[in-house]
C-alpha cells in the first residue's frame, strides 16, 4: 500500500540540465527577494514606531530612509511599484499630520 501522503508531498525533480539550472536561480532569487521584502518591512516598521511615538522629526529621519528602500524594491520587481507609492504615501501623509 502506498503511503498517499507522503508521495503526493514530494516535488517533482527537474530533468533537464536547463530546468536544473532554473530552479538553481530561482532558489538564488528567492533568497534575494526575502532579503530584500525583510529589509523594506523592518525600514516601515521604524517608520511606523517613530509616528507612534508622535516625534516627528524622528519619523520624518526613518521616512528618509525608508523610502529608498520602498522604491528600489519596487524597481527591483519585489513589490508593485504602485504598492511601494502607495505606502510611502501613506507615511508620508501620517508624518504630515503630526506636524498640526
Amino acid at each position: 500500500m502506498v503511503n498517499r501522503k507522503a508521495a503526493d508531498s514530494r516535488k517533482p525533480m527537474a530533468n533537464t540540465s536547463s530546468a536544473k539550472k532554473a530552479t538553481r536561480k530561482l532558489r538564488r532569487r528567492t533568497a534575494v527577494n526575502k532579503s530584500r521584502r525583510s529589509r523594506v518591512r523592518t525600514y516601515v516598521r521604524k517608520v511606523e514606531e517613530a509616528i507612534a511615538t508622535g516625534d516627528r522629526s524622528q519619523a520624518l529621519a526613518a521616512m528618509q530612509l525608508a523610502e529608498p528602500h520602498l522604491m528600489r524594491a519596487a524597481q527591483s520587481g519585489v513589490m508593485h511599484k504602485n504598492s511601494a507609492s502607495r505606502k510611502v504615501s501613506r507615511l508620508v501623509h501620517r508624518i504630515a499630520k503630526l506636524g498640526t
